[in-house]
């Protein structure tokens, strides 16, 4: 491929580093400029006036790198792109004079350049800068991918990130998308009294979720500690200590599998509000995603890879787990059935479960595998079985199920929401029997924070890669991740 960087010649490369030494022999050090742009590629189109006198026109000073030139003897047009796009200079011999200008031939593409000027507009309606100085900033020593057949392959564009957002526009517009989705989620959440806060990466125990984690040494305390795989434990202390509103924007870490939806190191949000439950959440979610989507994305519909559009203004689906799975199985007795059958309609139905495996992992390979995929338009599943989450109230009406959902969109899980447990003793009882079931340690700390009491609360986590895979129309999470863990 073109783009690869053993595949660059190294006549490319001694082209470059002459041009490199000649600017060194005329007293020039390419890589010591001080030159300080006065307005963005787009803040310098934009202070075009329509209408006015060439001379009357604003003097801009711009900086980025050479994408295109083009050159006409006495005079070139280049392009420039910086972080907020595109804009056009025009160089003529007679403005920079002779010397200037003969430097100013031997740039390639790929030199960072800052270049000063008036605007003016080409006939062909582009506002543009007619310099009458420039600036080398930078010389690029390795030539960029070619433009139409460089940078293609997928797994090229994520271990050069550089150079994927150099040369694909869609890839720095996800990017800046993604950073608007953040800072969204943080003015909603602000707008509403929550406060911002930091908990620690490094646990004594791993909590707030069943995963395996990363475990690392801490040389001067001389012991072991785990890399979280949730926020919310220290949250949920955050509540007992009189914060009744908190949020964390923050990295988890899961030693698990990598696949288009998970990577071992991601970014979530969570969140507890005192004084609410699930349905709280529900609204608070259902608020956030249409604001992220309406007001800081400026849509209303998303279109997923496979061409289906999904509506965020219309209604939300609500539908319990069990009516779900019983629905796909065709059988409204479903969870009264003994688990051996259970196991053996589900691999009739194509599924790969184990004998061995717990009644309600049998269920949930159901819903998992068969259900959740076809949630393509937005759906809270509520009152999930009890053994999924062991930080949830138990439903009043059913002790088999927990006042939660999982808000579904896309075909995957985007945010599940808790009715908080708050009751100690239950608490206690919940983690014993997971701490049996998967061997995790129990958060003695926590439960003893518990005991001094905290208030009934609404609990919410949304993977921030997640949402932002499905608002930004993406195929794969590595795509929504500048690095991305990958194999050697």
């Amino acid at each position: 491929m073109s783009s690869n960087l053993s595949e660059i010649s190294h006549d490319q490369l001694a082209v470059r580093r002459q041009k490199l030494e000649d600017l060194r022999s005329q007293g020039i050090d390419p890589f010591r400029s001080s030159f300080s742009p006065s307005h963005t590629s787009q803040a310098a189109v934009a202070a075009f006036v329509e209408g006015e006198e060439p001379e009357d026109q604003p003097t801009v000073s711009v900086a980025g790198r050479i994408k295109f030139i083009r050159k006409m003897g006495k005079a070139q047009f280049v392009k420039l792109q910086d972080q907020c796009g595109l804009i056009q200079a025009y160089v003529r011999i007679d403005a920079l004079g002779e010397e200037s200008y003969a430097r100013f031939k031997k740039l390639d593409t790929g030199d960072i350049i800052g270049i000063e000027g008036t605007l003016f507009q080409t006939k062909t309606g582009e506002v543009t800068v007619r310099a009458v100085r420039y600036e080398m900033v930078s010389k690029a020593l390795r030539p960029l991918p070619e433009k139409f057949h460089g940078l293609t392959d997928q797994e090229q564009r994520i271990r050069q990130r550089h150079l994927d957002l150099v040369m694909n526009p869609e890839s720095r517009e996800r990017f800046f998308n993604r950073s608007r989705i953040v800072s969204g989620i943080r003015r909603f959440l602000e707008d509403r009294d929550f406060l911002e806060v930091e908990t620690p990466v490094f646990q004594n125990v791993a909590g707030g979720a069943a995963a395996k984690p990363f475990i690392t040494h801490h040389n001067t305390l001389d012991r072991d500690f785990v890399l979280r795989i949730s926020l919310e434990l220290y949250l949920k202390r955050l509540l007992v200590g009189g914060f009744d509103r908190v949020f964390e924007i923050g990295r988890n870490f899961r030693n698990e599998g990598i696949s288009r939806r998970h990577n071992p190191e991601f970014t979530m949000l969570e969140l507890y509000q005192a004084y609410s439950d699930y349905r709280g959440m529900m609204e608070l979610i259902q608020s956030m995603i249409r604001y992220l989507v309406k007001d800081v994305l400026k849509k209303e519909t998303v279109t997923m890879p496979g061409g289906e559009e999904i509506d965020f203004m219309g209604e939300w689906r609500e539908a319990k787990y069990k009516d779900l799975v019983c629905e796909k199985v065709e059988d409204p007795n479903w969870f009264d059935l003994p688990k051996e059958e259970k196991v053996e309609r589900a691999r009739a139905m194509g599924l790969d479960v184990e004998a061995d495996w717990e009644d309600y992992e049998v269920s949930n390979e159901v819903f998992g595998k068969l259900i959740e995929p076809t949630l393509i338009q937005p759906t809270f599943v509520t009152h999930l079985p009890k053994e999924l989450c062991p930080l949830a109230k138990i439903t009043l009406d059913d002790p088999s199920t927990i006042d939660v959902f999982e808000l579904c969109i896309g075909g995957m899980e985007i945010a599940p929401a808790y009715s908080e447990q708050n009751d100690p003793d239950v608490q206690r009882e919940m983690f014993e029997k997971q701490a049996g079931e998967e061997t995790q340690n129990i958060d003695e700390d926590f439960l003893e924070t518990l005991e001094y009491g905290m208030p009934s609360a609404g609990g919410l986590g949304m993977g921030v890669d997640r949402i932002t895979i499905l608002l930004t129309e993406a195929e794969n999470i590595r795509d929504v991740i500048l690095y991305p863990q990958l194999r050697s």
